[in-house]
């Protein structure tokens, strides 16, 4: 039986397929980085630096893809799909953060589905972030913004009622999801009411001064 033949087009096949996943995994790495540091120099109101790394980010996706183009199998892994869920994380960020109205679609984005639905998710976690931060700066009125836009983007996630096997795993991120943006309804309602108490005990201190003259 001669199988030199068989076995010498199985190497060749498997090598192909070792040689596109030692391109594509490297990429969908660097990407996740990128996307990274991009959240953080977002929150900092670095966004010229974000968006450079953003295109970056941008530009290993389209490394690892065109890399595994001719196979499926490593294609839909899952690091690949990992790299465009953080992409999309850092992309939504950006316009909560940045205030703007206009929210990216996946095919703008050039993402699959479930990456940019989980990262739609993760992007309320950052989405949190931002408002503890505003909180801080007391900035009420604009952590008040930030929680309706996280609500909006919840509100998407909660109608994406399909398999996990389809969505990624979403149910469980849509979970997460939800408790954040309860704990920052609290957290915000809080707030409010000491910034009410102090403006409150201001104005009662600058009538007692105004009779006292």
């Amino acid at each position: 039986m001669d199988l030199d033949g068989v076995s010498h087009d199985l190497r060749r096949r498997f090598d192909e397929r070792v040689l596109a996943r030692e391109r594509a995994l490297p990429a969908s790495r660097r990407a996740i980085r990128s996307c990274a540091n991009a959240i953080r120099a977002i929150h900092r109101g670095e966004f010229e630096l974000a968006h450079r790394l953003m295109e970056e980010a941008r530009a290993a996706i389209d490394e690892g893809l065109a890399a595994v183009a001719e196979h499926p199998d490593i294609r839909f892994a899952g690091y690949l799909q990992d790299a465009q869920k953080e992409y999309a994380e850092a992309r939504l960020t950006e316009v909560i953060v940045d205030g703007a109205r206009q929210v990216p679609t996946p095919d703008a984005l050039g993402v699959e589905d479930a990456p940019y639905l989980n990262g739609m998710a993760e992007a309320i976690g950052e989405a949190r972030r931002r408002v503890l931060d505003l909180l801080r700066a007391g900035r009420v009125d604009e952590g008040d913004a930030v929680l309706a836009a996280m609500e909006d983007l919840y509100g998407v996630l909660v109608t994406m009622d399909y398999p996990d096997a389809i969505t990624g795993n979403l149910r469980r991120a849509t979970d997460v999801a939800r408790s954040l943006i309860e704990k920052t309804r609290g957290d915000l309602a809080v707030a409010r009411v000491s910034q009410n108490l102090h403006e409150a005990l201001d104005r009662h201190a600058r009538e007692v001064l105004g009779k006292g003259d």
